[in-house]
């Protein structure tokens, strides 16, 4: 039996946010997060660009998150095989690599001229990014004690908003204001129309070859790095001889597995949906400009930035999942706020929406994934083909938008916000998840599944 000073060092070693050695790669990662986070809300005011730029509907611009989180749901799969096979590692930079070349077709995209090209174009630079968060979302929970999994998450994820700043901020400054002016088809020739077009998709084009640079960057960055060992224990399994098929028996049979896919794809399609159509908010409530719209997407973004900060500091000190609970049920009554009053208060209720957000996606994925053992890589990927939310949901609301009004389009995410509240009433009442031979309750900053523990460098 262990003195109780050793006792004490193995608890506070076992609290530690990082294992040994990790410090570095985690700061690897920390781009990998803000890369995408970048990449998506680049891509989330085209939805209005686009439709300016082609003269469409809102149902047919919203195509746009269909392309890319529809990507999302077709490549996570395969990347959870690319992860059993080859390592964390391997995913990661095959991901940076396939989303790094996405974001440079569209330059040729900005010469074909046509709304088909852009899609494609996004669809290659989401494939990459849904390699990259299948690959890089649970080899972050791995650089360190199960018992922080979650917060650690949580950490990198907090700088996931920084990118997403970035992101509208370059929407916001260097695209939409190029696309502000109305312009009256019907009067111009077919060489005037084509010119104006080619301006404005070339503006477009801009941001994006900038975004793949930095990719390549952070490609060669990872490569160049001798990452430290993870090594992967399951000693509450056994070893696992009962092939792929057996995986994903276990994740079939956890229930709270299986709704945490559910969940997660609802709090994603919430998300989407409260970031595509806040700015078509904004403009009937405010009869704002699509330059005024993307300002409140911007401070929307930045109280999203500042809240995951705070929740993850909050997390470490009450039960992420009461919190998950109070934030989500509170999302549905600043979404009834926003369809009964749409006017400033309104708007203020839809940007208020990305400080409930905050702690969603990787408090889901924490509990989704616990005690899953060596099928934890797989279930992994079914909780990134959940993102396939942002897709669908989209669509929905923007038909609703075209059938009725911006504001009436938020039951849509007042309905997902609605599903992840009751998964994380769920969790609160179901039985602790086993990992590792024991019980685990989701103890104040505990969180984390059945997966790692660091290695030496």
């Amino acid at each position: 039996m262990a003195p109780p000073l050793a006792d004490e060092d193995e608890r506070g070693q076992r609290r530690q946010l990082l294992g040994r050695g990790m410090l570095l790669l985690f700061i690897a990662l920390i781009g990998c997060f803000t890369a995408w986070g970048i990449a998506q809300d680049l891509t989330t005011p085209m939805v209005a660009g686009f439709k300016r730029i082609f003269q469409m509907s809102t149902f047919q611009a919203s195509l746009v998150q269909l392309a890319y989180f529809g990507a999302y749901f077709l490549l996570a799969l395969p990347a959870a095989f690319l992860n059993q096979r080859f390592g964390y590692k391997t995913g990661i930079l095959t991901g940076l690599g396939l989303a790094a070349l996405g974001a440079f077709l569209f330059y040729p995209a900005s010469k074909i001229m046509t709304y088909e090209a852009f899609l494609l174009a996004l669809f290659a630079m989401a494939a990459g990014c849904s390699i990259l968060e299948t690959s890089a979302n649970p080899y972050v929970m791995s650089l360190g004690p199960e018992e922080t999994a979650t917060r650690r998450l949580n950490l990198a994820q907090a700088f996931n908003p920084l990118g997403t700043n970035i992101g509208v901020l370059l929407a916001s400054t260097l695209i939409l204001p190029k696309l502000a002016e109305p312009v009256d088809i019907s009067s111009l020739s077919q060489d005037q129309l084509h010119a104006i077009r080619a301006g404005e998709l070339g503006a477009v084009m801009a941001p994006y070859l900038g975004l793949a640079v930095l990719l390549a960057l952070i490609a060669v960055a990872i490569a160049s790095q001798k990452a430290p060992p993870i090594v992967e224990e399951f000693p509450d399994t056994g070893p696992h001889t009962g092939g792929t098929g057996h995986l994903f028996e276990v994740l079939w049979r956890s229930k709270r597995y299986r709704f945490g896919v559910i969940a997660q794809f609802a709090n994603v399609a919430a998300q989407v949906c409260t970031w595509t159509f806040l700015i078509q908010y904004v403009q009937q409530a405010l009869g704002g400009s699509l330059q005024k719209g993307g300002a409140y997407l911007q401070v929307s973004l930045l109280v999203f930035l500042g809240s995951r900060f705070l929740m993850t500091w909050v997390i470490g000190r009450v039960r992420a999942t009461t919190v998950l609970a109070v934030l989500a049920f509170l999302a549905v009554v600043l979404c009834l706020f926003a369809i009964l009053s749409p006017n400033l208060a309104g708007v203020l209720a839809v940007v208020a929406l990305s400080f409930c957000l905050s702690l969603m996606f990787p408090t889901i994925y924490g509990v989704a994934l616990k005690g899953l053992g060596p099928a934890t890589k797989f279930g992994a990927a079914g909780l990134v083909m959940a993102i396939v939310g942002g897709a669908i949901m989209p669509l929905v609301q923007g038909k609703l938008v075209d059938e009725t009004s911006a504001a009436i389009s938020f039951v849509v995410p007042a309905a997902c916000f609605a599903v992840v509240g009751l998964y994380a009433l769920y969790d609160l009442r179901a039985a602790p998840a086993s990992v590792r031979g024991s019980t685990q309750s989701d103890l104040p900053g505990d969180a984390g599944p059945s997966t790692v523990t660091g290695g030496a460098a």
